[in-house]
């Protein structure tokens, strides 16, 4: 992926800072979702009080996508820091490493971790989750 299109993803993710809603760990998510078709989607984290039924900002723009009837991907931007303030990278949890899984091919689709537009590492789906479980384990061989 070309330089200015991570720092595009970049840009969009932290804004999704503003939108965190994280009154419990103060933790604040933002990511950006590039689909195969070019549109990206946005996404920030939704604490809960009961913690169960929070939502990361990596499933907040997945599940903003899929709801508009797109299901294939290039790339994922997260970044997250306490309180707002990114001083390290923020890797996916194991949820929506699954949630990518289920909708990426591990070989091809890029998470970018990022602190700010000069400071980034890319990783595969494979490289954070290897020996992955997805819909290809499911086919019925025949």
């Amino acid at each position: 992926m070309e330089t200015e299109q991570i720092k595009k993803l970049i840009k969009t993710a932290i804004r999704q800072l503003d939108f965190s809603y994280t009154p419990y760990s103060r933790f604040k998510v933002g990511a950006a979702l590039l689909a195969e078709n070019g549109q990206v989607y946005s996404g920030c984290n939704i604490e809960n009080a009961a913690y169960t039924p929070t939502n990361c900002a990596e499933r907040t723009a997945f599940f903003k996508a899929v709801s508009e009837g797109v299901v294939s991907f290039r790339a994922i931007c997260i970044v997250g820091g306490k309180d707002g303030v990114l001083t390290e990278y923020a890797p996916p949890c194991g949820v929506c490493r699954q949630v990518m899984m289920e909708f990426c091919d591990p070989e091809t689709f890029e998470v970018i971790l990022a602190v700010d537009e000069e400071t980034w590492q890319v990783y595969t789906l494979k490289e954070i989750l290897p020996a992955g479980f997805g819909p290809g384990n499911l086919k019925k061989e025949g």
